[in-house]
């Protein structure tokens, strides 16, 4: 079979060159739009402030979270407050002496999970701990621009708790003109593909077949560690960082 002449090939080439630039084109597009609209989605206020849930839920990550946990908790907001993702061997009362926190207020009222490596972590974590308490509302204490995905995983495996979101305004975040600042526009950049991919990852257990029970794939607690009563059997998996 003879080979089309050379300018037929370049013609074909050239189109699907144009087909593979339009997609690339429009997957830009719509991505650069998927951004805006999660930027819009960051909350720039605590709404509800002062309603009441059985439990407060701080993701660590900031000093300034755990300080806004510590005076909800104070406020008696809630009847507990679960910090997940706390790192091995750190105690409550190292997190909260920079607040001068009541020890009495620590001991009956704050509980520690130890094993959560990101935000799918700090949401397993958390789940475990908020259906073996039987608990059905909690609020969320997590930064401003980290709220949208972390309601995110959180809703993926508590889906029957009502979620109350209580996001804190780190100061080297700028959400307002962010794409002036560098730093912030990486930040909210990087979390966007990050609730991009949990946003897919999601989707795509709920249409796997068989067992997808998210819980079925924790591993065993390592030997000897010490953990408080809620979290002795929790042991979250890494899917993803962050």
């Amino acid at each position: 079979m003879r080979r089309p002449p050379r300018s037929v090939q370049n013609r074909r080439r050239f189109r699907r060159f144009r087909f593979l630039l339009a997609v690339l084109i429009l997957l830009g597009l719509g991505w650069a739009a998927g951004l805006m609209w999660y930027v819009g989605k960051i909350p720039d206020v605590v709404e509800n402030p002062d309603q009441q849930t059985d439990a407060i839920i701080v993701l660590t990550g900031g000093s300034e979270r755990l300080s806004e946990g510590r005076r909800l908790l104070s406020r008696h907001l809630a009847k507990k407050l679960f910090i997940s993702g706390v790192y091995r061997g750190v105690e409550v009362n190292e997190l909260l002496s920079a607040g001068k926190a009541d020890p009495n207020m620590i001991a009956c009222c704050v509980v520690l999970g130890h094993v959560a490596e990101n935000t799918r972590g700090n949401a397993l974590e958390t789940a475990l701990w908020v259906y073996e308490e039987g608990y059905r509302s909690l609020r969320v204490v997590t930064a401003n621009y980290h709220m949208p995905r972390s309601l995110l995983e959180f809703r993926s495996v508590m889906p029957d708790v009502e979620l109350v979101a209580h996001p804190v305004f780190p100061e080297h975040v700028m959400i307002d003109n962010w794409w002036r600042w560098p730093g912030s526009a990486a930040l909210i950049t990087s979390e966007y593909n990050k609730f991009l991919f949990a946003a897919l990852r999601n989707e795509i257990m709920l249409w796997m077949p068989g067992d997808t029970d998210p819980f079925r794939q924790l591993p065993a607690q390592p030997p000897n560690e010490k953990l408080s009563s809620a979290t002795r059997h929790t042991a979250i998996v890494n899917p993803a960082q962050g």
